[in-house]
């Protein structure tokens, strides 16, 4: 015996339900807005999900999400390749780039080290980040990492592996709040944390 008059309905509350922040209730009105609409809308949503599951990747370069071979951030020349910033993930970008403030590539980790969590310096993209110092003339290398203790940890532990590099290490300033993920921070606050960016400090 199906929830629903219809198991079509009830399979596709399922799979929505399986969306982060979809409750059953939502699952099911996006599902009753769906029916309503016009096929081609529908046609066209579920299209956009298969194009975007299987055309995009992560760039080889800095881990970010890409449509072509380097993600457009990469691929564009007028970016200061010298000014590296260190992210946890792709949503940081995203935010950063809100705020205009910056002008330079990015390397995503892909996380941040957690130990209780089982992820540690392999689990991430770190050793590519080592890599790029062979192929590539990083002048600054900014920390915007998460204001938590596994933000820290992971910074701590970059700062050890690269201090040798001779590059300039800084961190964003701390407008940002103590616990907080970069991207629920408001763009003026961001924007400023960028610009006003201060050396490191790994003791």
């Amino acid at each position: 015996m199906t929830e629903f008059s219809s198991v079509l309905l009830e399979n596709a509350v399922n799979e929505l339900a399986r969306l982060p922040g979809i409750g059953r209730k939502t699952a099911l009105r996006l599902s009753l807005f769906l029916l309503k609409e016009e096929v081609m809308r529908a046609e066209a949503l579920a299209q956009a999900i298969v194009k975007l599951r299987n055309g995009i990747h992560f760039c080889p370069r800095c881990n970010n999400i890409a449509d072509q071979d380097l993600c457009a951030i990469c691929s564009n020349p007028r970016r200061d390749e010298n000014t590296l910033c260190v992210v946890e993930d792709m949503r940081d970008v995203m935010a950063i780039e809100k705020t205009a403030a910056y002008n330079g590539l990015y390397h995503v980790l892909g996380g941040v080290i957690n130990p209780i969590e089982g992820i540690g310096p392999n689990e991430l993209t770190i050793n590519k980040l080592i890599e790029r110092f062979d192929h590539e003339k990083i002048n600054e290398l900014i920390f915007a990492l998460p204001a938590t203790v596994e933000g820290d940890t992971t910074g701590f532990y970059l700062f050890r592996q690269l201090k040798a590099k001779g590059c300039k290490i800084t961190s964003i300033a701390k407008g940002v709040a103590i616990g907080d993920a970069l991207e629920f921070a408001d763009e003026v606050t961001l924007g400023r944390s960028m610009m006003n960016r201060i050396p490191f400090d790994a003791g």
